[in-house]
């Protein structure tokens, strides 16, 4: 349990840092949050198959304190990973990019 005056483990104190979280659902019934400190990694993982059912990913500054949903943003670096690559998009990203592509976000 933490005390008052006691600064969280999770949030960095004082620290000017961009984190990156992954919702993630495990079940239907259960989503879990995954922080990141590092955007390509967090897309490499995406890609990579380790997570579940990826939802949203949102990003926040622990020092200037915003916050923002870059779903369409990781879908489409994901998107043209691929393109790149000369890969088709894996099946367990499929719902996500298609959720948050940029012709989706457009309409």
């Amino acid at each position: 349990m933490l005390e008052a005056g006691v600064p969280s483990p999770v949030v960095p104190y004082g620290a000017d840092q961009t984190l990156f979280v992954v919702i993630d659902r495990r079940d239907k019934a259960t989503e879990i949050r995954i922080e990141r400190t590092d955007l390509d990694a967090t897309i490499r993982e995406l890609v990579a198959g380790c997570f579940n059912d990826p939802i949203k990913v949102i990003s926040f500054n622990t020092l200037e304190h915003w916050m923002k949903d870059i779903s369409t943003d990781v879908a489409g670096e994901i998107q043209a990973r691929c393109d790149i690559d000369g890969v088709t998009l894996p099946d367990y990203l499929s719902d996500f990019v298609e959720n948050h592509s940029w012709r989706r976000a457009a309409r």
